[in-house]
């Protein structure tokens, strides 16, 4: 560490009463706008340069200062096992290895930061939680490099690695500074267009005179008013975080005080609470950002509408998206949205066989993924299951209710706008009770803390979820049908007040952050497939059929799961 590199911290932190490593974090994004500007001016027919220079600053940062020495061989070590996974392991299993071997690596250390017990500390999980992206799509992209060109999806050739980076460029993706310690993540592909400036070509038949203004014999086009606007965003977000999370924090929700408030006051500290703890993630994600998009490597091409570069290839957030969300999905998409790529592209699709759609198995397995990338709290777990059935209880009602504001031809009526509030008003307080167990951890104050507002959450879902497999639900399908012309209800316009966000079916993806969307279709596609696979085997030799032996396959997954429940 550099010597006294903590004074300045530590006095600042008495004076704001925030932790040390919270401010040299953010020290550490801001820093990282001059040096990027730093980097983008290294000559382009120097590429090594820019390596070497990225790699000297990521070792600042986590050795200078934050005394990461372990952290530095932590990182090394994973590089280092998925770059030799990769060069050396064939077959298809080499991805799987690499992810196994990341993964598996990264749980250890939450393993240790959570017996810790000091989650206001930086320590190197949050930088492995962006190496496990980044390195186990590295590990897909060279095996996709090595499979014909027919069996590949668009998306995965343009993203496949047919020669093996140089160490030297390899080293110098995995040690990206601007994004190392939070990320965002990004694939190989990505860095090395960015280091030999393909990525700022022209598309073909474009004309010249429309290229981006660049400065000098550079490349990469004029990108410091972009980042400076996610810079001044991400600072008042941080701001806004330093000075709300003194009124709104767990502390407060878990004292007598809360426990004494009247019930609406309760909910809203609670909404607060989440919102607040957003704030810090807006704040340190817009920074990365900007700091991404200063360097040029957050380029996304000309806009098709404007004309103008834009810039958001690497946006992680949308904060507007997730604030005014309207249904679950659109709520969980525009969060931490790297994330959901990685799980949608590496894991969600991965996992299906080539040729049939994502189904239980998919599901499941990004779902598992998911909750193991983000450590092993018991909260987390907490939030998971319990926005698997959000999601279900919100899909479905969208289907069945929409349709009551809209016209026949799929047009809104004036009194949309009030479904338009009061879906927002659900959302918001259904994911501030959700996303609760994730800011407290531990299963004692989550149940303390829901138990103060009467597991207003749960009792909605369950109560929702029994309609849902009652005769009720036949009888307002139909009517919502005769409404829109059988067609359910769709689309829409943005009229007065709340506009329509993104509606669940309009991002990709059969999962947001590895949450099922739809838990009971996806439990009937499990019984599917076990059918299938007892038929297989039983061969010619008799045995029950048809709903004899779906309702033996149910029965048998219920008496283990809640055998299961009692072990643990």
């Amino acid at each position: 560490m550099i010597p006294y590199i903590n004074v300045p911290f530590d006095y600042v932190a008495n004076l704001m009463g925030a932790p040390t490593d919270e401010l040299k974090m953010i020290f550490l994004f801001l820093m990282s706008y001059p040096l990027a500007g730093l980097l983008k001016r290294l000559p382009d027919h120097k590429p090594w340069t820019k390596n070497v220079f990225i790699i000297s600053i990521s070792i600042l940062y986590l050795v200078g200062l934050f005394d990461l020495w372990s952290g530095l061989a932590l990182i090394v070590l994973d590089a280092v096992g998925a770059y030799l996974i990769a060069k050396y392991v064939e077959g298809p299993y080499m991805p799987w290895i690499g992810f196994s071997f990341l993964m598996g690596h990264m749980s250890i250390s939450h393993i240790y930061r959570q017996m810790a017990a000091n989650p206001s500390s930086v320590d190197i999980t949050g930088a492995q939680m962006v190496m496990v992206m980044k390195l186990s799509a590295f590990c897909w992209n060279v095996f996709d490099g090595r499979q014909k060109a027919s069996e590949l999806n668009d998306d995965q050739k343009e993203r496949m690695i047919v020669d093996l980076p140089a160490p030297l460029d390899f080293a110098g993706f995995v040690a990206f500074f601007p994004s190392i310690m939070i990320g965002p993540a990004f694939d190989y592909i990505d860095y090395h267009r960015w280091l030999n400036t393909s990525m700022f070509d022209l598309p073909p038949g474009t004309d010249p005179m429309k290229a981006p203004p660049t400065r000098k014999k550079r490349k990469i086009p004029r990108s410091a008013t972009p980042a400076m606007w996610k810079m001044a965003s991400g600072l008042l977000w941080v701001l806004a975080f330093l000075q709300f999370s003194n009124y709104f924090n767990k502390e407060v929700v878990l004292s007598d005080r809360y426990k004494n408030m009247g019930l609406l006051w309760r909910i809203f500290h609670l909404h607060m609470l989440s919102l607040v703890t957003r704030m810090k993630y807006y704040g340190a994600w817009s920074l990365t950002d900007g700091a991404c998009t200063l360097s040029g490597i957050g380029y996304k091409g000309l806009d098709p509408k404007t004309g103008k570069p834009n810039w958001d290839r690497l946006i992680n957030v949308r904060p507007a998206g997730v604030e005014f969300a309207q249904n679950s999905h659109a709520y969980l998409g525009n969060w931490n949205i790297n994330t959901n790529h990685w799980l949608r592209n590496y894991m969600y699709l991965r996992v299906t066989p080539k040729g049939k759609k994502p189904g239980f198995r998919a599901s499941m397995a990004t779902f598992v993924t998911s909750a193991f990338w983000h450590g092993f709290y018991p909260g987390y777990y907490l939030t998971f299951v319990l926005a698997s059935f959000i999601q279900n209880v919100a899909k479905n009602s969208r289907r069945l209710l929409r349709p009551f504001f809209m016209t026949p031809d799929n047009k809104p009526l004036p009194r949309k706008r009030y479904y338009d509030l009061l879906t927002w008003l659900v959302t918001q307080l259904t994911f501030s009770f959700c996303t609760a167990p994730f800011i407290l951890l531990t299963i004692h104050d989550s149940m303390l803390v829901w138990s103060r507002v009467y597991f207003y959450c749960p009792v909605g879902v369950a109560l929702c979820s029994l309609f849902l497999a009652s005769p009720g639900k036949a009888w307002l399908a139909r009517k919502a049908g005769a409404r829109s012309g059988g067609g359910g209800g769709g689309g829409g316009g943005k009229p007065g007040g709340l506009g329509r966000t993104d509606s669940m079916d309009s991002l990709k993806g059969g999962t947001t952050l590895g949450v099922p969307s739809e838990p009971g279709r996806e439990f009937d596609e499990l019984v599917e497939e076990i059918m299938v696979e007892v038929k297989m085997r039983r061969g010619s030799r008799a045995g029950p059929e048809g709903m004899e032996l779906r309702r033996r396959v149910e029965a048998t997954l219920v008496e283990k799961s809640e055998e299961m429940k009692k072990e643990l």
